[in-house]
């Protein structure tokens, strides 16, 4: 008997899944590894976005635990409040595609655990909100990987306009999204920080199917 997934063949489920992504994507991110620093606001979001599209290794890495004040912004349920978030975003994630292959790191990131954490991974992707953290994985990175992408945000606080958020490229591997100024300080809602987590999705997308330019 052919294995099923909620009554359906596993195969009719995988093609269902595929059916309107962008036209012979499916290999390309099938076998791409993405490792994204943070499962936060902007990790959680970024993390689902790929997942979906059926970008097939994804490694999580956080140290923190679900929090009610992150349940404004970040793709966590109430009941999973306490858990690690890694592990809550690994569960969410596989409800979403069960295709996708799913590291959950319980980690913190510092300087000298980036090149092991990061080395199997194609594209870097950075979701903190913390901006000395973001410098560190910046600085540990290119001095691992200089070559490797990375993907990076800055500013996307408060509820200001959505046309401020842009994606810039300011090195030949390195690509930032956000405003660029609004701080954490002014309050994180739902929109912008999605907006922002979208425009890192989507340049790592256009990174796995060999579009690096902006």
């Amino acid at each position: 008997m052919q294995p099923t997934i909620q009554g359906m063949s596993i195969d009719d489920v995988y093609q269902g899944m595929k059916a309107r992504n962008v036209a012979d994507s499916t290999t390309k991110l099938t076998d791409a590894h993405v490792t994204i620093a943070g499962a936060g606001g902007l990790g959680s979001n970024i993390a689902i976005a790929l997942g979906r599209i059926g970008v097939g290794h994804l490694t999580l890495i956080d140290f923190d635990q679900v929090e009610l004040s992150n349940l404004n912004r970040q793709q966590f349920k109430l009941s999973q409040v306490g858990m690690d978030k890694v592990v809550a975003l690994k569960q969410n994630l596989q409800e979403f595609n069960p295709f996708v292959t799913i590291d959950a790191v319980a980690k913190k990131i510092d300087h000298d655990n980036v090149a092991t954490l990061f080395e199997t991974a194609d594209i870097i992707c950075e979701a903190f909100d913390d901006p000395s953290a973001k410098a560190m994985l910046l600085d540990a990175a290119s001095e691992a990987f200089p070559s490797k992408p990375i993907v990076m945000a800055t500013g996307m606080a408060g509820i200001h306009s959505s046309n401020s958020i842009i994606s810039k490229q300011v090195r030949p591997n390195l690509y930032i999204a956000g405003d660029g100024t609004s701080t954490g300080a002014e309050g994180l809602m739902a929109p912008r920080v999605m907006i922002a987590a979208g425009h890192e999705a989507n340049m790592v997308t256009r990174l796995i199917l060999g579009q690096p330019t902006i």
